[in-house]
């Protein structure tokens, strides 16, 4: 069985509840056979669901942010989160009628010739979740699936369970949600029985497990949009305002102790500036307290998986015994029986380093150095992975330009991890970070309909429309 613990104090809580495969195949039975009563409800019902839902998310901030805490041992993220759900479902309400209309058109080859393209969805959709933002990353794919038509199935991590509860209520205080969305408790057995019995499935989570869902989709045919890993690289550029650089890669690299896929894992500075930004850096990660003894107390929350602990400790060592330095934490903190670590800045840091190649998860800031654009670009762009990344320079124009030759779905310009707040735009996942649709943007509502083109003969000749006299 499957522990859930205390990320604060290190203790077990409960044993985790799944549902026993018989309850599995039931609820996906109930979701399928309720799914096309919320498709007839059209663009318009469905919004008006999805703005009711919405309601009720805002009344239970206080219960739904309680259970985050609860999961994650962070508390302004997990407001934050909070917040950030009820913007989205009202966004998708208000934005599916606009995506999802059909499209009518005469051909341009044959007279009398008709088309007309509509959106069919899938009709159910599994949604397997991490641990870093559970309620966010858990409904970020869901929503725009319901706005779509579909039923949706949720799965998240087992480490951040406790949220369920609350999100199940309200749920069941909207009665056009009751019967199409389930949230379901389980280990990665359960989202492994998941995939065979939906018709679409979204991952966000590590690499390694995306590659067996992905294994696992095309096995029985299904499309599988994965979001993963990332090492996300900054550029520092002569000319920076270094004040507004080093606060804004220390937000990017220590929110919610560094526990997202999009946190600066890199920093890449022109040598003539390194050492005045690192010492901004240094100055500025000393003045990050930690969450404790009361979560209020501080800014830096716990490392919410113990196991991600070792593998931050395992890349410092590696980093230490190749040659880096450490300026400030550094060191894996147990306060109450939680773990913690101190926003770490290092130098001295090279490529062959693990903490500049694989996923850390944590407050962690290596800073190298370069001598050109061109070797700052290259550094950035030799990873595995290609989620986002930032570049900071003396003005937009040359900070973009710069950008345009990452690897990366998306950079934020002159300021770091925008795309953790700003979800208009879309972008893809470049490298091992992922595969599939944007879930940012317009894509991200479309990922979730095939296309059907009604294609109708207009013409009164009873001949076949290629006869010719």
């Amino acid at each position: 069985m499957t522990e859930v613990r205390d990320p604060r104090t290190g203790r077990v809580e409960r044993l985790l509840a799944p549902p026993s495969p018989e309850r599995l195949r039931e609820l996906v039975a109930g979701l399928r056979a309720a799914q096309p009563a919320w498709l007839a409800l059209g663009t318009d019902g469905r919004a008006a669901a999805l703005h009711a839902w919405a309601d009720e998310l805002a009344a239970a901030a206080e219960p739904l942010t309680a259970a985050l805490l609860a999961d994650t041992g962070r508390q302004y993220e997990s407001a934050m989160e909070a917040g950030q759900v009820v913007a989205m479902a009202r966004r998708w309400a208000d934005a599916a009628g606009d995506l999802l209309t059909p499209v009518t058109m005469p051909s341009r080859v044959v007279p009398g010739i008709a088309l007309e393209t509509g959106p069919r969805p899938y009709p159910l959709v599994g949604v397997i979740s991490p641990w870093n933002f559970p309620l966010l990353l858990g409904l970020i794919d869901a929503i725009p699936a319901l706005a779509a038509g579909c039923a949706v199935i949720v799965k998240p991590s087992e480490v951040t369970p406790r949220f369920i509860a609350p999100l199940r209520d309200t749920i069941l205080r909207v009665p056009a949600l009751r019967d199409v969305v389930r949230v379901v408790e389980g280990a990665g057995d359960v989202g492994a029985a998941l995939i065979p019995m939906v018709d679409a499935v979204c991952f966000t989570g590590s690499v390694p497990t995306g590659r067996l869902v992905g294994a696992a989709a095309a096995a029985v045919f299904i499309p599988a949009f994965l979001e993963l890993g990332g090492k996300d690289p900054a550029i520092v550029l002569p000319g920076t305002d270094l004040e507004r650089a080093s606060s804004a890669l220390l937000w990017g690299a220590v929110a919610n102790a560094g526990q997202s896929c999009l946190s600066i894992e890199r920093i890449y500075v022109h040598k003539s500036i390194a050492d005045e930004l690192v010492r901004l850096l240094i100055a500025k990660a000393d003045q990050v307290t930690l969450a404790w003894p009361e979560p209020g107390d501080g800014m830096l929350g716990p490392l919410i998986d113990p196991v991600q602990a070792g593998i931050i400790e395992a890349q410092l060592a590696d980093a230490v015994a190749k040659g880096a330095t450490v300026h400030s934490g550094g060191v894996i903190e147990e306060h109450g029986g939680g773990r913690w670590i101190r926003p770490t800045v290092l130098t001295g840091v090279s490529q062959d380093m693990a903490i500049m190649q694989e996923e850390t998860f944590g407050p962690i800031l290596p800073v190298a150095t370069f001598d050109t654009v061109e070797q700052a670009v290259a550094l950035a762009n030799d990873s595995a992975f290609g989620l986002s990344g930032a570049v900071f320079g003396p003005d937009e124009e040359a900070a973009a330009a710069v950008a345009r030759r990452l690897d990366v779905g998306a950079v934020s310009i002159n300021d770091a991890a925008l795309t953790a707040l700003i979800h208009e735009g879309e972008k893809n996942s470049f490298r091992g970070s992922g595969l599939g649709g944007s879930r940012m943007g317009a894509a991200s509502i479309r990922r979730f309909v095939r296309k059907q083109t009604l294609i109708t003969n207009h013409s009164p000749t009873r001949d076949p429309w290629w006869h010719t006299p």
